[in-house]
């Protein structure tokens, strides 16, 4: 009989993280900064912040066209961002690679041309309760000028997609499900993989919101089939103001542009415009060039770290302040999905969500407050507000006790 030696899987470096974040050493309000606000953005690393500083004072040159020096260098070096999207996503081409300013955008430019030049009226556009208003409201809005109809699948009181009724709604009216991949409010992670496979055999579209999704485990887009996905780089520890949409060739290129000006043409006439190939057809005016560089900076930094190591760490995280949670007299979790990512959403009998924020400020601890920009389904629970502490790789179980011994603080002032 040969025995086997188990395979030791090395501990996330934490320690080793947190150093290359400049900010998570600072201090708020004369206390050491516990910044659990990682769902509304991330934190830069030294890498990220070093590239917007290099591009302004070594690059700064508009792309594309220029001959010079520095407008080819800094060309290179934006496309190159595009480069690595495409292998952080797993998409076939940079060519299906559109930068925007961010998931929002991303999502109104496929509501804006595939939806109003795809869809017509009576067509059914299928989202989830748990969306963000990001992806709530764009559809209402071709709802009302298109005469298209929106239908919602609810979810149940864990906050888990109710699958059984996303199949009865799904028909032959159905050409587009757009669904977000990770509740930001909730922090449940929907079956990505089972609601394409169910939506393209009922003929439909898919539209994945992967604002919260991308920081916290592996996207492939070309194992998911999704015809769309979304992301933003400021949740993925790169620069505000820059986004992505992949979306498969085939669609972008039958898509008419959303936006007209330089970049997005070949040629121009007053008679005429013909435009350009795709990637550049969605991008018109000059992009924000620094923000494609710090992306690409914060896609390298994420290559050099053991990401299944993080993934695992904050997910141990999760579970530590889920145990912590329940024993907290009166608190209550809004979101208990057996698949979650790192957000912890609550409310505590009596208490008022933004007090909690301010107090926990007040002891160097940042959460978010408020409706976090999903009133739907904050409203199905009765609700116009939680507290949500959220987490990224570079948190602690340290920083966690800090923050249950500030929330303890915090609840005996207001009590």
């Amino acid at each position: 009989m040969t025995i086997q030696t188990p395979t030791l899987v090395p501990a996330f470096d934490v320690a080793k993280v947190r150093e290359d974040f400049p900010i998570l050493h600072t201090q708020i309000n004369g206390k050491p900064l516990v910044y659990l606000d990682n769902a509304a953005t991330t934190q830069k690393p030294r890498a990220v912040i070093d590239s917007q500083v290099r591009y302004y004072e070594t690059l700064n040159a508009n792309i594309h066209r220029g001959v010079h020096t520095l407008s080819q260098r800094a060309t290179d070096e934006f496309e190159g961002g595009r480069e690595a999207v495409r292998q952080f996503l797993n998409a076939g081409s940079t060519r299906e690679v559109i930068f925007t300013r961010g998931t929002t955008e991303a999502i109104n430019l496929v509501a804006q041309t595939y939806a109003r030049s795809m869809l017509k009226a009576g067509d059914e556009v299928l989202i989830g309760e748990a969306e963000h208003h990001a992806n709530i409201v764009p559809w209402q809005m071709l709802r009302d000028s298109h005469g298209t109809v929106l239908k919602v699948v609810p979810v149940n009181d864990a906050g888990e997609l109710d699958m059984a009724a996303f199949e009865q709604l799904l028909s032959p009216r159905t050409k587009l499900v757009a669904i977000g991949h990770v509740s930001n409010a909730l922090g449940s992670i929907n079956p990505v993989a089972s609601i394409v496979a169910l939506a393209h055999a009922a003929g439909a579209k898919v539209l994945i919101d992967g604002a919260q999704s991308v920081a916290h485990g592996h996207v492939d887009v070309t194992a998911l089939d999704c015809d769309f996905y979304a992301f933003s780089g400021h949740k993925l520890f790169g620069p505000t103001g820059i986004g992505v949409l992949y979306g498969k060739a085939e669609l972008l290129e039958a898509m008419p542009p959303w936006q007209g000006g330089g970049d997005m043409i070949r040629t121009v006439s007053f008679e005429r415009s013909e435009w350009n190939d795709l990637p550049w057809k969605f991008e018109a005016g000059t992009p924000d060039i620094a923000g494609g560089i710090g992306l690409k900076a914060a896609l390298d930094y994420l290559a050099t770290l053991d990401f299944d190591g993080a993934i695992r760490h904050e997910q141990a995280l999760l579970a530590y302040a889920t145990e912590r949670a329940l024993k907290v007299p009166g608190l209550r979790l809004i979101g208990t999905a057996r698949e979650k990512a790192a957000v912890l959403s609550f409310v505590i009998n009596g208490l008022h969500p933004q007090d909690l924020g301010v107090l926990l400020d007040s002891q160097g601890v940042a959460i978010r407050t408020g409706h976090h920009c999903a009133m739907p389904v904050l409203g199905r629970y009765g609700l116009s507000g939680t507290a949500r502490a959220s987490f990224a790789f570079y948190n602690t179980h340290e920083e966690i006790d800090h923050f249950f011994a500030a929330l303890a603080k915090a609840c005996e002032i207001l009590a």
